[in-house]
């Protein structure tokens, strides 16, 4: 007679996947999200890359990991402690155990804790369970990659090929714990392999082998787990990354405005994913230009502009330095550009790998002379999609360059998203210059209402113009030194972003009578709401207000900010946003909380620095 092992229902669990760079450990938790996503739950990743490009094996700064959060119902974070942690090797369990719970089951491959692997991750005795205090019965000890040898010894596979699955085996055996459904596993590996068949059925044999493995030695394990979606809408599903999001956020925007879409960029981390991902897409009408540098990135994409493209460029916060003349040059020529920046740890080089929110000032001021511009930050990695289709529809109706602010965990990490349907995103229409302009067209002609001027597309008769970086006539068009006209024209640019309408700043929580506000903008969204959630859940009366437009800013906020007696302003950053409202909001003095380690926050240091202030 089987065994029949209980299965136990979760409102919500987070795994951590760690090995070396070459484990393959983004690829295991990108599948384990995914298969989540799919049955419905829902969920938020953090890739965790180390800095190094190749850092020796099994040495303490190559370890790279990936941690899911998975939710019965909606899930802001990725989680501060993991529940399960996946540790391939010996410097994988010394540096990941402080990101896991102190009562979360750990699964090692015990053939990587050999003397040579004790060395390298500097242990002192061979006793490395007790040297960490881990309890030994919370951990799954499998002799992990002689298993796969044995599984896939018979293949035909070499050595390293061999080693390379696995990463499919932990998989297999987190599938079991949480008993997910091979069938999709499968699905995903004969997609992804989809050239290279065998590959693909090896790694479908090596993740049945985990899964069996854990069925077979359960006794050392209670109960496996299940995690059953309670918001499901029908529709269709991904688990979609920051990054893919954006890219198919321009695809769409081209598609609703009935443009080519046009890509100018630089290979630069953390966003050359968007790059890579349009690339695919020539089928959609998309342009991708690699560059020879950030310069000509954006510059190529002025030009494209200039020819009647949604041109775009793509980089992070040291190629926003780099592409700011090109970038002012469509300020003064108020062309259309999207401008992303993924935002990096800095300053200089810095942090490549690793997630900040240092740009804002560079965004809002980085260029020379009076160059205002629109600035919106993405609240999530499914918000790309929505922010820079937002970013497109601005750029083209108001003609003017747009920057959009991502980050490293946001464009990294990855989400369940519901395929929209392209009839039902709102309509760009961008601002052409009219039939009767025809003859006469000077490239200033305004709308008198938005201040926008109206765009002709070169090569049409009768709409001869010249746009350049000089300061042109604001009735000729032609070049002007005039004081008067550079004044005027300054205080137009100004005056037609501020005009940009913009949502109002919304309020969650208690939004009627809360002795705290919380305020963040684009990324931390998450991590706020989670502490936010957990105070009131405390008793306490605590309200959230998003920044997702920063420039306009929404016009309430001044209202917004002054309601409440206590405001703190939470940024991983040493205080930009708050800066900017300060600025912004005449007698606005909130309290700060300020990090800047190139990692998210974590909800539980910010539920204790936010009931500090409710006491004071």
């Amino acid at each position: 007679m089987t065994e029949q092992l209980e299965v136990k229902e979760l409102e919500q669990v987070v795994v951590r996947f760690s090995g070396d760079s070459g484990d393959g450990m983004q690829l295991a938790g990108n599948i384990f999200s995914t298969v989540s996503a799919t049955v419905g739950n829902g969920i938020s990743t953090f890739p965790d890359y180390p800095a190094d490009i190749r850092a020796p094996q099994g040495s303490l700064t190559g370890v790279s990991g990936f941690q899911v959060h998975i939710g019965a119902g909606k899930v802001y974070t990725p989680g501060d402690l993991c529940d399960v942690l996946v540790a391939m090797n010996a410097a994988a369990l010394k540096t990941q155990l402080k990101y896991s719970k102190p009562q979360a089951t750990i699964i090692i491959d015990t053939d990587s804790f050999g003397p040579k692997d004790l060395e390298k991750a500097q242990f002192k005795t061979s006793d490395y369970l007790g040297e960490l205090g881990i309890d030994p019965d919370r951990v799954i000890q499998c002799p992990l990659t002689q298993m796969v040898k044995d599984c896939l010894a018979d293949s035909g596979m070499d050595n390293k090929a061999i080693l390379k699955c696995r990463n499919m085996f932990a998989l297999g055996l987190v599938c079991w714990l949480f008993n997910r459904d091979l069938e999709l596993v499968n699905n995903f590996l004969r997609e992804k392999f989809a050239k290279k068949p065998q590959i693909a059925e090896n790694n479908i044999k090596v993740v049945q082998a985990g899964f069996d493995y854990g069925h077979n030695t359960h006794s050392s394990v209670p109960a496996t787990y299940r995690i059953e979606s309670k918001e499901k809408q029908p529709g269709r599903y991904m688990d979609i990354t920051g990054n893919k999001a954006t890219a198919y956020g321009l695809i769409a925007a081209a598609e609703k405005a009935g443009l080519r879409l046009y890509l100018g960029s630089y290979p630069i981390t953390p966003a050359t994913d968007i790059l890579h991902e349009l690339s695919k897409h020539k089928s959609c009408g998309v342009i991708t230009v690699q560059c020879e540098d950030e310069i000509s990135g954006a510059a190529s994409a002025v030009g494209a502009s200039f020819a009647g493209a949604l041109a775009a460029t793509s980089t992070s916060g040291p190629g926003i330095c780099l592409k700011s003349e090109a970038i002012n040059l469509a300020v003064i020529d108020e062309l259309p550009l999207v401008v992303i920046d993924v935002q990096r740890g800095g300053p200089s080089t810095g942090l490549p790998t690793k997630s900040e929110q240092t740009d804002l000032l560079q965004a809002l001021f980085g260029r020379n002379g009076e160059s205002p511009m629109p600035v919106i930050a993405a609240l999530s990695p499914t918000d790309c999609f929505d922010a820079v289709y937002e970013a497109s529809k601005i750029a083209l109706e108001h003609l003017t360059p747009v920057i959009l602010l991502t980050d490293a965990f946001v464009a990294n990490g990855s989400a369940a998203w519901k395929l929209p349907k392209i009839d039902e995103l709102p309509a760009i229409q961008p601002h052409y210059a009219t039939p009767d302009m025809k003859g006469n067209y000077t490239p200033y002609f305004r709308d008198e209402e938005t201040k926008v001027r109206y765009w002709a597309i070169p090569g049409q008769e009768g709409y001869t113009h010249i746009l350049g970086g000089l300061e042109k006539d604001g009735k000729t068009g032609a070049i002007s030194t005039d004081p008067e006209n550079h004044n005027l024209m300054c205080h137009l640019r100004a005056e037609k972003v501020a005009r940009i309408p913009v949502p109002d700043l919304q309020v969650e929580g208690d939004a009627a009578s809360a002795d705290l506000l919380i305020v963040g903008f684009g990324s931390t969204y998450g991590h706020l709401h989670a502490a936010m959630d957990e105070l009131r859940r405390q008793g306490h009366k605590v309200a959230l207000a998003q920044f997702k437009y920063l420039n306009p800013l929404p016009k309430n906020t001044s209202e917004v900010l002054l309601r409440y007696k206590k405001v703190v302003v939470a940024e991983q950053n040493l205080g930009q946003l708050a800066a900017w409202l300060r600025a912004s909001v005449d007698g606005f003095v909130p309290c700060q909380f300020n990090e800047v380690k190139g990692q998210p926050f974590v909800v539980s240091e910010l539920v204790k620095a936010f009931q500090d202030i409710l006491k004071k």
